[in-house]
């Protein structure tokens, strides 16, 4: 059985941080890409950041320069570390895990950016 639980969202003031976590089981977890997408109210789900299984990453534009996404293998893990925080990145954030034809998303978690 497939799960991915994310952890760390909340509240924070514009121009705080956040470092969300995604804690994943029963798959091979160092082949699957990974990423972080983000839906806010009204709006599709898009995608954040993401990092293949060879450590390359990806980001929004709207998030370059203020997130990082990292991957720890051994701990069946990615983080989305979110610096300089806007309102406007108040959203559910979704972790995802793909490989090949294989696609798990996490329940999400909020953040909110709001003073």
């Amino acid at each position: 059985q497939v799960q991915l639980v994310e952890s760390g969202g909340g509240l924070v003031q514009p121009g705080g941080s956040l470092r969300l976590s995604c804690a994943a089981s029963g798959i091979i977890f160092s082949i699957y890409d990974m990423g972080w997408y983000r839906q806010a109210p009204g709006k599709q789900r898009e995608l954040v950041a993401a990092t293949i299984s060879g450590g390359s990453t990806n980001y929004a534009d709207s998030v370059k320069g203020r997130f990082t996404i990292s991957r720890g293998n051994a701990k069946n893990t990615v983080y989305l570390q979110m610096n300089s925080l806007k309102p406007e990145d108040t959203a559910v954030y979704y972790c995802n895990a793909q490989f090949g034809n294989r696609h798990y998303w996490g329940q999400g978690t909020q953040v909110t950016v709001s003073s």
